[in-house]
């Protein structure tokens, strides 16, 4: 039987996974609740809403693998009510047509540790958006081991690259950088962070969809460039730009007075730990399985530079 994947979800990590299975002749079924307009010629368009079991089984039907790329607004309320739904939507869908799940991750369900993250640290047990991210890992891991789904799920830390929106080196700091403006941040600038090109991200994602069943059961870590500061990575980008680096930082211990005027800063309090310490991932288990090299700052910078250039230009 040929290969059918069905990609739930459209965003940076949806639109580069889509790219390349179409690229190779995939048959693809692109589903979520509004049609892309920048769907490639050879991929297909299911309207579905991934909180109705119906609607995702829909979309399912026929497909030998599954890749849930989606998320929804950063409101720890809304995760709390709509993850466990969508997850088992998605588990149901993949167990009616038999086809395997790869599930698009973060990494707050091991909330605050000193050390590197590895995939075998025990699950969070405290913080709403952490607490959000153990419980569904519980939903899949528990689908996987009754033999319901097999189930994989791809883990990446803070992710930048071409098209990347919502992210601490997105879309909004490169036009602040490119305008001679300053770049907010909402973090400290020299503290160690680890950071997934998004490109790296469509490669582990294929690379896990060609993987026999044996990959399945378990989460991987998405390989990083070695470890630097978010200031030496976005000085790379004012470089290329030809700005000088101008910041404003809002200060880690303000988020919770902040929150009460603004929202987003009340949601990015509890995940203070991301920030207050290096934070490090360990994806030794996936570099020793499929690959380790991921794309240096250098060359992601420079794409992503060249890519926010193309799509301001005229």
């Amino acid at each position: 039987m040929s290969d059918r994947v069905v990609v739930l979800g459209y965003g940076a990590v949806g639109k580069g996974v889509v790219a390349e299975l179409v690229r190779r002749g995939t048959e693809v079924v692109v589903g979520q609740r509004t049609e892309p307009t920048d769907l490639p010629s050879g991929a297909r368009f299911v309207r579905t809403d991934v909180l109705d079991k119906d609607s995702v089984t829909s979309a399912c039907r026929g497909a030998t693998q599954v890749v849930a790329a989606f998320g929804f607004e950063y409101v720890g309320q809304i995760w709390q009510r709509k993850w466990p739904v969508a997850m088992e939507c998605v588990l149901a869908g993949c167990e009616a047509s038999g086809a395997r799940l790869l599930f698009f991750d973060n990494l707050y369900m091991y909330g605050p540790h000193a050390g590197p993250l590895h995939e075998d640290l025990p699950l969070a047990a405290t913080g709403t958006k952490p607490s959000v991210r153990a419980a569904i890992t519980r939903q899949w891991r528990a689908a996987h081991e009754s033999g319901r789904v097999r189930v994989a799920a791809l883990r990446a830390s803070d992710f930048y690259g071409p098209g990347v929106q919502a992210s601490h080196i997105g879309n909004d700091v490169m036009r602040a950088i490119a305008a001679g403006k300053a770049a907010s941040f909402v973090a400290p600038l020299d503290v160690p962070h680890d950071f997934a090109y998004v490109p790296d991200i469509h490669r582990a994602v294929i690379s896990l969809l060609d993987a026999p069943d044996d990959a399945f059961g378990q989460p991987w870590h998405v390989p990083c460039a070695p470890t630097e500061s978010v200031r030496a990575i976005v000085l790379r980008a004012s470089l290329a730009f030809g700005r000088p680096l101008k910041t404003n930082v809002v200060p880690l211990w303000s988020l919770p007075m902040l929150g009460v005027f603004v929202p987003f800063l009340k949601e990015m309090a509890e995940m203070r730990f991301q920030w207050d310490r290096p934070y490090r991932v360990d994806a030794s288990r996936f570099s020793k399985r499929f690959w380790g090299d991921a794309t240096p700052f250098d060359d992601g910078v420079r794409a992503t530079v060249e890519a926010h250039l193309a799509s301001t230009a005229g």
